[in-house]
C-alpha cells in the first residue's frame, strides 16, 4: 500500500520540480530582455558621449599672443614677483606715515623683585652691607609726536610707580606723575624726518610706475619667446612640406629614370634632397621643443610642445612722433622719479655728513605733576609741579680734518650722480627717440616681407609644376625651394621685429598710442 502511494506521488514532485526550473529560466529571459533594452537605449548615447570631449575641456585650440601674455600676467612667478615687489613698496610707505602719525605706547616693569645684599651708604658717609628684600613696578603711557619741520619729538605722558620693602615692619610707596609734558630737540643736527617727507613720496610713485613697467617687460619678454616658438613651428612646418615634396619627385624621378629621361645624378640628387629634408625635419622638431620649453618656463604655462601657436597679425600701424613719443615717456616713466630721488638723496647725504659731524647740541625740556603717599588715591592729591631742562653739546676740537674729509666724500658723491644721472638721462632720451622712428621702418618691412613670402610661394609652385614637365632642371628647383623657405622666415622674423618695438615702445613710454591713453591711471599713483 506504501508503495502504491509512492507511485502515485512521484509524477506530481517531477511536475512540481518542472515548473520550478521553467520559473527561473522566465526570470532570467525577463533580465536579459530589460538588459538588452536598456543597452539600446543607452549605448548610442554612451558611445556619443565617449566620443564628444568632456565639459571644460575641449579639444586644444591654437594659443594667440595676447592669450599667452594674460596667462603670463596673472600666473608667472615673474609677474607675482611684481605683485611682491609693488606690495613691499606700498607698506614701506605706510611705515613712512606712520612716523608723522601720533604713537601711544604702554610699557612698564610688573614686577622687578630683588632678595640680595646691596652696599648702603650711611648718613655717616660710611658703607653698609645690608640684607634687602624689595619690590618696584612701573607702569606708564606715552603720546609721542615727530615733528617734521625741526626733527624734533614732543610727548605728553602719566607714570605711576610703587615700591614695596619686605624687610622689618614693610613698606609701600607710591609715585604717580599725572601729566609730563616733554620735549626732544637737537640743535643744528640732521633732520631725518624732513629729508624722508621729500624723498619718500616719490620712492613710493616710482614703485607705482615701476610695478606697470615690468608688466610690459613681461609683455615683451613673452612676445620674444612666444615668435622664437612659433619660428621653429614655422621651419619645422616648411620641412615637413619640403619633405613630402622631396618624396613626391624622387618617386618621379625613379619613373623618369626608369624611362631614360632622368640622368643618375640627378636622380642621387634627389635621393640626397630628400634625406636633407628628413634631416631638417628632425632638427626643427627638436628645436621647436626646445623653444617651447623655453617659453614655459618663462609663463608658467603647461604648453604641449606639439601644440601649435598662431600666427599674430600684423601690429596696430602707429604713427608716433619722436619727440611726441619724448613727452609721454617724461610724463609717465618712473625715470624722471628716479633722478629726482636720487639727487635728493645725494643732497640728503652732504646733509647727513654735516649734521652729524662737528659741533652737536641737543635740548631736552620736560614739565609735570608729580606726587608721592603710601596709599595710591593719595599719590594723586596736591601734586607738586616739576621741570626739567637740559642742553648737552660736543664739539671736537683736534680731529685731523675727519669733519672736512667726510664733508667733502659727500659732496663728491653728490657730483658723481648729477653726472650719472644726466648721463643716464639723455641715453633714455635717446632710446626713446630710437624707437618711435624705427616703427614706421618695421611697418614698411613687414608689408615687403609678406609680399615676397607670397611670391616666392606663388614662384615655387610654378617651379615645381614646370619641373615635373620636364622643362625646368632641378638645381633651378632648388633654387626656388631656398628662396621660399627663405622668405618665409624672414616674414616670422619681420613680424617678431614689429611685435617687440611695439611692446617696446609701451615700456619706454608707459603709454598706450593705439588707445591714445597712459597705461598708469593716476588712481594707482
Amino acid at each position: 500500500m506504501h508503495a502504491s502511494v509512492y507511485r502515485s506521488a512521484l509524477p506530481f514532485r517531477v511536475m512540481k520540480t518542472l515548473s520550478f526550473y521553467l520559473d527561473v529560466l522566465r526570470l532570467w529571459l525577463l533580465m536579459l530582455a530589460i538588459v538588452a533594452l536598456l543597452v539600446f537605449l543607452f549605448a548610442p548615447k554612451v558611445l556619443v558621449a565617449q566620443s564628444l570631449p568632456a565639459p571644460g575641456k575641449t579639444a586644444p585650440a591654437a594659443l594667440t599672443l595676447p592669450q599667452v601674455i594674460d596667462l603670463t600676467l596673472v600666473q608667472s612667478s615673474v609677474a607675482k614677483q611684481a605683485v611682491t615687489n609693488r606690495e613691499t613698496s606700498y607698506w614701506q610707505y605706510r611705515s613712512y606715515r606712520a612716523d608723522y602719525k601720533p604713537q601711544l605706547a604702554l610699557n612698564g616693569v610688573l614686577p622687578d623683585y630683588s632678595r640680595t645684599i646691596l652696599a648702603v651708604q650711611q648718613p655717616d658717609g660710611t658703607t653698609s652691607f645690608r640684607y634687602v628684600r624689595i619690590n618696584t613696578s612701573y607702569v606708564a603711557t606715552t603720546l609721542s609726536q615727530g615733528i617734521g619741520l625741526t626733527g624734533g619729538r614732543i610727548s605728553v605722558g602719566s607714570t605711576l610707580q610703587r615700591f614695596d620693602n619686605f624687610e622689618g615692619g614693610g613698606q609701600r610707596l607710591y609715585n604717580s606723575n599725572p601729566v609730563a609734558i616733554g620735549l626732544t630737540q637737537p640743535i643744528g643736527g640732521f633732520n631725518q624726518l624732513s629729508w624722508n617727507r621729500r624723498i619718500e613720496p616719490l620712492r613710493y610713485r616710482e614703485s607705482q610706475r615701476q610695478y606697470v613697467e615690468e608688466r610690459e617687460t613681461i609683455a615683451r619678454r613673452v612676445t620674444e619667446l612666444y615668435f622664437d616658438v612659433l619660428l621653429q613651428q614655422v621651419n619645422a612646418d616648411v620641412a615637413r612640406q619640403n619633405l613630402r615634396a622631396s618624396e613626391d619627385l624622387l618617386r618621379m624621378g625613379r619613373e623618369r629614370h626608369r624611362l631614360g629621361r632622368l640622368s643618375e645624378n640627378d636622380l642621387l640628387l634627389l635621393e640626397l634632397n630628400l634625406l636633407n629634408a628628413r634631416q631638417a625635419e628632425v632638427q626643427a622638431g627638436v628645436d621647436a621643443q626646445n623653444a617651447a620649453v623655453q617659453l614655459s618656463g618663462y609663463t608658467g604655462l603647461a604648453l604641449d610642445p606639439a601644440a601649435a601657436l598662431n600666427v599674430p597679425p600684423a601690429t596696430p600701424q602707429l604713427s608716433v612722433a619722436p619727440e611726441a613719443a619724448l613727452a609721454q615717456a617724461r610724463q609717465f616713466r618712473r625715470e624722471g622719479l628716479m633722478f629726482q630721488r636720487r639727487l635728493l638723496e645725494a643732497d640728503r647725504n652732504v646733509a647727513q655728513a654735516k649734521g652729524t659731524t662737528g659741533f652737536q647740541a641737543n635740548l631736552t625740556a620736560s614739565f609735570g605733576m608729580a606726587s608721592s603717599a603710601d596709599q595710591l588715591a593719595d599719590s594723586y592729591v596736591s601734586p607738586k609741579d616739576q621741570q626739567q631742562v637740559r642742553l648737552g653739546f660736543s664739539l671736537p676740537i683736534v680731529d685731523w680734518g675727519k669733519t672736512r674729509a667726510t664733508v667733502k666724500t659727500a659732496e663728491l658723491a653728490r657730483q658723481q650722480v648729477k653726472q650719472n644721472v644726466e648721463q643716464e638721462q639723455l641715453t633714455f632720451e635717446q632710446s626713446v627717440r630710437s624707437q618711435a622712428a624705427q616703427l614706421g621702418a618695421l611697418s614698411q618691412q613687414l608689408l615687403l616681407t609678406r609680399r615676397a613670402d607670397s611670391l616666392a610661394q606663388r614662384r615655387y609652385d610654378i617651379a615645381r609644376s614646370t619641373y615635373q614637365f620636364g622643362r625646368l632642371t632641378l638645381t633651378d628647383l632648388n633654387i626656388a625651394q631656398s628662396e621660399k623657405d627663405r622668405a618665409k622666415r624672414a616674414y616670422i622674423a619681420a613680424l617678431r621685429a614689429c611685435w617687440v618695438a611695439y611692446y617696446q615702445l609701451r615700456t619706454l613710454t608707459l603709454y598706450d598710442f593705439e588707445r591714445q591713453e597712459p597705461l598708469l591711471t593716476a588712481a594707482a599713483e
